[in-house]
């Protein structure tokens, strides 16, 4: 198998793996724009006030549209990242878990490292 082959099965698995990542933000951005019963008992549960719905929900589409362009990619992650941050921050504060949080910041990740040469250039992963 050429290297050039290989090079593009490893980037197509990175976009797989970015678009997975990304499927529960469309579902998080739909749900906190179009807000519901379970929705407001979830921000009074978190102790958030309903009124940042919409604040979250652009964030989330301006992470995602800044994540989905390969020139902006990286900071779409590095905002994920932080996004995902304060995600954690908040449902540790209420003794939620945190696993799903960190798993999806974790293929964030995996699937920006595996679509971008550039980044496994400077990261000490080999593939």
């Amino acid at each position: 198998m050429s290297l050039q082959l290989k090079a593009n099965k490893i980037t197509w698995l990175g976009r797989a793996i970015s678009l997975i990542a990304t499927l529960p933000f469309y579902m998080s951005i739909y749900m906190k724009l179009r807000p519901s019963q379970e929705m407001s008992q979830g921000m009074a549960h978190l102790g958030l006030p309903e009124g940042i719905l919409m604040t979250l929900a652009v964030l989330e589409i301006l992470c995602l549209v800044l994540y989905a362009i390969p020139y902006t990619a990286v900071l779409g992650a590095i905002l994920f990242t932080g996004y995902l941050g304060g995600a954690i921050c908040t449902h540790l504060r209420v003794g939620d878990p945190v696993w799903i949080q960190l798993g999806i910041g974790v293929i964030l990740w995996l699937g920006l490292f595996l679509r971008e040469p550039r980044l496994r250039q400077i990261l000490p992963f080999r593939c």
